[in-house]
């Protein structure tokens, strides 16, 4: 690829925007940051709050532990948190810095102020609006499209910022149209590293740092430590387990930041972390690396494209396909062989669903990293899953373009059936 050109330039930009840092799940962080933002316009702490969000949010933010608040869960928690201890400067890292007496704060802000939560009648998947109230004095925030997109802010009842219409579209991002599995390819081998050292660089990193937390100590139902002392330390299960370990970490609460991909940081892990680990065993140079990671988190991005952020359709199964393109890649698989893995890691795992951020993501992501794995196992073996084998179409982008419709349009009533489900528990 021209690495002067407008199509090599939007891919650098698209993994600056992409792969950034974020403490805790993304969705109730993104509500922190919402509610820090609206705390910042109220400008005192408010007596009372009321958080309208989409079902999706309320989906993801239900069952996760808030990071830094001592072990709370849910909506409440997260908002409170933000309204509390969060620095909204700080974006996805907004209650990174929360100290043990903000903790005992957040606690009895909950404890004393009124918190109400209430369904947002909207199009958009991610959507979410927190008011604050003290005495006379009102604040609105509002974000929606994408975890950090506010697109309205009020000051007793008047407007200060507007983005205007909101569209499907993230019309101020990358063009993410330009994303195709041949190009990517290519960008992989080509690109020049200095422009995406720091990048990818961080990606390691962190996201290293937090596995080895996860495989090292007790979080959510240590699925990393049990595939390791159930399957053994080779390198298909370690690379299972390095991802799965992350997560299990993460949605637990673990206060270490991650390099999100998507919107995400189980995705951001499941993109990364099994590339490492494979590096590690093949002795990969750096280079190797940072190109196969390179692939990976391109090809997550351009396969969460069609679907959305937020959807039915589990992300990890875009990330985990892939990693596993990422790690034939590093094995010396062309352009043929990455399309043939990625069409049959898809044709194994599509239609896991996402009901929300919890600690059964981790067992889904070993799931999606073992067919990653095993979709280029069958093109080395000389098998694949052909066109008209159910939703794979003769061509990888058609493949993908299928995946899309099914995890934004298809799983719509999935989606709504998932929330009326967890909403009844």
């Amino acid at each position: 690829m021209e690495r002067s050109g407008m199509q090599y330039q939007t891919y650098v930009q698209i993994l600056k925007e992409e792969l950034v840092p974020a403490m805790g799940c993304t969705e109730p962080i993104a509500l922190a940051y919402c509610a820090a933002k609206a705390r910042e316009v109220l400008g005192c702490l408010p007596e009372r709050c009321v958080v309208e969000a989409s079902g999706n949010i309320v989906k993801n933010v239900k069952s996760v532990i808030v990071p830094n608040t001592g072990g709370l869960k849910g909506i409440e928690a997260a908002a409170a948190a933000g309204i509390v201890a969060g620095d909204a400067g700080k974006i996805l890292e907004v209650i990174s810095g929360v100290t043990e007496e903000q903790k005992g704060e957040i606690r009895e802000f909950l404890s004393r102020a009124e918190i109400r939560v209430e369904p947002l009648e909207t199009d958009e998947i991610l959507d979410m609006i927190v008011t604050l109230y003290k005495g006379e004095s009102t604040s609105r925030v509002r974000i929606s499209n994408y975890h950090t997109n506010i697109v309205l802010i009020e000051k007793n009842g008047q407007v200060v910022y507007e983005r205007g219409v909101m569209a499907a579209k993230e019309a101020q991002m990358a063009d993410r149209s330009l994303l195709n599995v041949e190009d990517i390819y290519d960008f992989a081998k080509t690109a020049d590293l200095e422009d995406v050292k720091d990048i990818i660089g961080r990606q390691i990193a962190y996201n290293s740092a937090i596995s080895e937390e996860g495989l090292k100590n007790n979080w959510g139902a240590n699925v990393g430590s049990v595939l390791l002392k159930a399957y053994g330390d080779d390198v298909q299960v370690r690379a299972r387990a390095a991802a799965a370990a992350g997560s299990d970490a993460r949605m637990s609460g673990c206060e270490m930041p991650v390099i999100i991909n998507s919107g995400s940081g189980n995705q951001g892990m499941t993109a990364s972390l099994p590339v490492i680990e494979y590096a590690k065993e093949l002795g990969s140079s750096e280079e190797e690396l940072y190109r196969a990671l390179l692939l990976s988190n391109l090809l997550t991005i351009h396969q969460k494209t069609g679907i959305g952020r937020l959807s039915a359709y589990c992300g990890a199964v875009s990330a985990g396909c892939g990693a596993g393109c990422g790690i034939a890649f590093l094995q010396g698989a062309d352009l043929k062989a990455i399309a043939h893995t990625l069409v049959n890691a898809l044709a194994i795992v599509s239609g896991i669903i996402c009901d929300g951020a919890k600690p059964s993501c981790a067992g889904k992501i070993a799931a999606a990293v073992d067919a990653g794995i095993l979709g280029y196992q069958m093109y080395v073996n000389g098998q694949q899953f052909r066109g008209g084998d159910g939703i794979i179409s003769k061509g990888v982008e058609n493949t993908i373009h299928n995946v899309g419709r099914l995890g934004k349009d298809g799983m719509k009533e999935t989606d709504k059936e998932i929330i009326r489900i967890m909403t009844d528990c």
